[in-house]
């Protein structure tokens, strides 16, 4: 399983969105970062997400997927792009307290074929819960697709998994942050939206 898509052609979609910031990051995960991949830019563009979307289908039309899911909020666009181009229906997992789950009346069949999705994982957690949540279901999760990998090392997301890229960028414990040393403003993106006082 690979893609056709090339690692400079999700490069230079990422850059075109404006989607591949620089400067000083606060990662959900609590690490820092200077570098930050704001898939809002991404998928706030039709074309651009359409295209990506493609590219995760192709690979993976001939395994007989017959549901698409991803995580709320961003992997809801994916799913649905993905479904669409592989002609299936999608479903989303909402967090529960600490916990992924499907609820709005999601219903999978036994062994139902599912392809994961998600946009941009640093530690993959929420495409892990994903496929979990798959699981508990009764569904059968055959493979798990990513847009950009971020973390550096290879997808370990509890099925077979592809990215279309992937990033090797470092992040820092807070305590050993050198962007904290230089006195950089530290922004908190995504939801929050917000520097750092």
């Amino acid at each position: 399983m690979k893609p056709q898509i090339s690692p400079a052609r999700v490069e230079e979609l990422l850059k075109k969105s404006g989607a591949y910031l620089d400067g000083h990051f606060e990662l959900r995960s609590g690490k820092h970062s200077g570098h930050y991949v704001e898939k809002f830019r991404l998928l706030e563009k039709p074309d651009i997400a359409a295209e990506l979307c493609a590219a995760i289908a192709d690979v993976f039309r001939n395994q007989g997927i017959q549901r698409v899911a991803g995580p709320a909020l961003g992997g809801v666009v994916i799913a649905y792009e993905v479904a669409r181009s592989l002609g299936v229906t999608c479903a989303f997992a909402e967090r529960v307290e600490d916990k992924l789950t499907f609820r709005r009346g999601f219903e999978f069949a036994p062994g139902e074929k599912v392809l994961v999705v998600e946009d941009i994982v640093t530690t993959g957690g929420s495409a892990r819960q994903v496929v979990q949540a798959v699981r508990e279901a009764g569904a059968d999760p055959v493979g798990a697709a990513i847009m950009v990998n971020r973390s550096g090392k290879p997808l370990d997301l509890g099925a077979p998994a592809i990215a279309l890229m992937d990033l090797d960028i470092p992040t820092f414990d807070p305590d050993h942050c050198p962007l904290c040393a230089d006195g950089i403003p530290i922004y908190m993106p995504g939801s929050k939206g917000t520097e750092k006082k």
